[in-house]
């Protein structure tokens, strides 16, 4: 009765639904996870806590891909700590405040450094955030703003580079066709990415924002950082006696660590596809575990890190020692989160969500005639899906083969390019919009921001980026070129947000 139905996206809908409203996600996730062991056991007591926790929780904790995410979280909140403890971080945010004069500029400074972290979203969502965090406070740019910035170059700027773990994703959801040739061809469609660009690019030179956005940043500093400490807290972050930061520390100490990390990762990952087994560098990525290559990147650049540190003074030893469980700790949180939003997943798995949103998108596509608003559709449904889930990954599991199969893994129909575009961008759309997205979990961390405050300023953006996508989807259905449909859509995403402005400025 509840499977493969509407009901099986119920526990996932109370647990966002609880999250807006409560503005508290432990609770509510948690809520969602027993709703759907109810459901799933027929509302049997022992068979709920069974599939609750043995299926659910254990078995979430016990899959290899997420154990090495987890273990990737705690070495990198470990070199954050031990960037921060050797003064790194601080001499950039020194340099940083010397050369960056305008909040525009630390706003720009954000934006490019997201964009140049492209190899993983977690990477990205962590690193921006402890680089840069400095340089907005001192600015004066809210928490929610870093957290909105940050959200928007992870998997925006990951899904339109060839060379990223979600590059790596995506190919191996491709079957009977080359995925790395069908994701670069892709690349131009994804409106939805380069949209999203965009708008933070016209809101940071257009110097406005719009909505809770607009609050939180007339509000930043109001409250003499009351408003902080409660985000602080939410994330792990709260108040504690602070550690001697190195007076030694320079801007080498924080540069040298994130390049090395960033080196190391992607030869662990091409290291996991077979490049030193004579793959070539384009199939030793495609075919890359990114779960496991980021875990040899992120340990082997931390043994770097602290040679480096011992090397030139900054740390002692015993220093070095007491930053890494620290960074442990700044992870916990997030951790839980991940934990909790990963074992609704699999309630949403196990009474069938898949099947039934799969089944949705295939009695579509079984009617030819409305085949050209196929692209906008599976756009929808994919934001839909990702939001429920909180995964865009396993959107793309759904949707992609769907699509594949629907147009028989023809590389030469430019429509079904379009469709598989539409599914990357669907999925980071309601990955965005999602408060048990793991992406948006990390970008709430990595600013130290309260999480369902960076969900519910976010949101108006994401959705207004969302609705001129699914426009530029139907005008690229019918036309099928992207020379034409990507500028349209920059166009009508600038002009949108003048008209917002407008309306804003009067109010």
């Amino acid at each position: 009765m509840f499977t493969e139905s509407f009901w099986s996206l119920l526990p996932a809908i109370i647990a966002i639904a609880l999250a807006l409203i409560t503005k508290e996600v432990y609770s509510s996730l948690f809520i969602g996870i027993i709703c759907g062991g109810l459901l799933y056991s027929g509302f049997s007591f022992t068979g709920t806590m069974e599939h609750v926790f043995v299926d659910g929780m254990i078995g979430q904790l016990s899959d290899g891909w997420n154990v090495g995410i987890l273990i990737f979280l705690v070495v990198l909140g470990s070199m954050v700590m031990l960037m921060n403890r050797a003064g790194g971080s601080a001499a950039f945010g020194r340099w940083a405040v010397e050369h960056v004069k305008t909040k525009i500029g630390a706003q720009v400074a954000t934006i490019l450094l997201g964009v140049m972290i492209f190899i993983d979203d977690y990477f990205n969502c962590l690193t921006v955030g402890s680089v840069m965090m400095p340089l907005t406070d001192k600015h004066k740019i809210s928490r929610e703003k870093l957290a909105y910035l940050i959200d928007a170059t992870a998997a925006p700027v990951c899904i339109i580079a060839p060379i990223s773990s979600w590059a790596a994703a995506v190919t191996g959801f491709v079957d009977g066709a080359n995925g790395l040739t069908l994701f670069v061809r892709a690349i131009p469609y994804n409106f939805y990415a380069f949209l999203t660009i965009a708008m933070m690019l016209t809101l940071t030179y257009g110097n406005f924002d719009f909505g809770p956005m607009r609050h939180a940043e007339l509000n930043d500093y109001k409250s003499n950082g009351e408003d902080r400490k409660v985000a602080a807290g939410m994330t792990g972050a709260e108040d504690q006696p602070n550690p001697p930061v190195s007076s030694k520390g320079r801007v080498i100490h924080l540069v040298l660590p994130i390049v090395t990390l960033i080196v190391c990762c992607v030869i662990g990952m091409i290291y996991t596809g077979g490049f030193f087994e004579g793959e070539s560098f384009i199939d030793a990525f495609s075919n890359s575990d990114a779960s496991v290559g980021l875990v040899y990147g992120s340990v082997v650049a931390l043994v770097i890190t602290i040679i480096f540190f011992l090397a030139t003074k900054v740390l002692s030893f015993g220093e070095c020692m007491n930053a890494v469980p620290e960074g442990f700790k700044s992870m916990v949180p997030a951790i839980l989160i991940l934990t909790f939003a990963w074992t609704l997943k699999a309630m949403t798995d196990s009474l069938g969500a898949a099947e039934y949103v799969a089944g949705l998108v295939e009695n579509i596509a079984d009617n030819r005639a409305i085949m050209s608003f196929l692209p906008a559709f599976v756009f929808l449904v994919g934001a839909f899906l990702a939001f429920a889930t909180g995964t865009s990954w396993g959107t793309f599991g759904i949707l992609i083969p769907i699509v594949v199969n629907v147009f028989g893994a023809d590389l030469s129909n430019e429509l079904m390019i379009i469709a598989i575009s539409a599914c990357m961008a669907g999925a980071v759309c309601g990955d965005h919009c999602s408060p048990i997205s793991d992406t948006t979990i990390m970008a709430s961390a990595g600013a130290q921001c309260n999480h369902i405050r960076h969900v519910s300023t976010q949101l108006p953006y994401a959705l207004t980026a969302a609705g001129v996508s699914f426009v530029a989807y139907i005008f690229s259905g019918f036309i099928r070129n992207w020379l034409i449909c990507l500028p349209l859509g920059i166009i009508l995403m600038v002009a949108s947000l003048l008209v917002v402005r407008k309306v804003t400025v009067k109010a």
